[in-house]
C-alpha cells in the first residue's frame, strides 16, 4: 500500500482558526499522482496540546466568530481559575479546548482529491493568545 507524509508549518497570530485546506489539497494532489493512488485516506495530525483540529464551514466566518466565543464560555480564562497556569491564564483553558476538540482528523481521498463537503474546510484551531508556530503532519494512504 502506497503511503505519503508531509510535515506543514503554520504560523499562528494568536487565538483563531486558520483554514489549510489548500495546502492539505496540494499533498494530496501530487502524492495521487506521484503514487497513483485512486482512493486512500488523509490523516491529519496536530503535534500540539494547545491547539486542535476541526473541519468547519468556511463559508461563513459568523461561524468562527460563535465558535470562538462558545469556547470562551466553556474554557474560561483567568489566574486562579486552574492549576496548571504555570504559562499564563491562557495555557490550561487551551489544554481544554484542544481536549474538548479533536489532534487528528481523517478525510477520505478518491481521484487524488479530498472529499470534503462543499462547505468543509480544514482548520488549525489555535487555543493560545501569543503567536505560535503550529506542526501538522500529513499522511495519505491509499491504493
Amino acid at each position: 500500500m502506497p503511503h505519503a507524509q508531509h510535515r506543514l508549518s503554520l504560523s499562528t497570530r494568536g487565538q483563531g482558526f486558520y483554514e489549510f485546506t489548500r495546502e492539505a489539497a496540494a499533498f494530496v494532489a501530487g502524492a495521487s499522482r506521484q503514487h497513483g493512488l485512486t482512493v486512500g485516506l488523509l490523516t491529519v495530525f496536530c503535534r500540539h496540546t494547545s491547539a486542535s483540529l476541526l473541519i468547519q464551514e468556511n463559508a461563513d466566518p459568523d461561524v468562527q466568530t460563535d465558535l470562538l466565543a462558545f469556547f470562551r464560555h466553556v474554557a474560561p480564562e483567568g489566574r486562579g481559575l486552574y492549576v496548571h497556569d504555570s504559562e499564563g491564564p491562557d495555557d490550561m483553558p487551551a489544554h481544554i479546548r484542544a481536549a474538548l476538540t479533536q489532534t487528528h482528523l481523517s478525510v477520505p481521498v478518491a481521484d487524488g482529491r479530498m472529499l470534503l463537503g462543499t462547505w468543509q474546510g480544514i482548520y488549525l484551531f489555535e487555543h493560545r493568545r501569543a503567536p505560535h508556530r503550529r506542526e501538522i503532519v500529513l499522511h495519505l494512504s491509499g491504493a
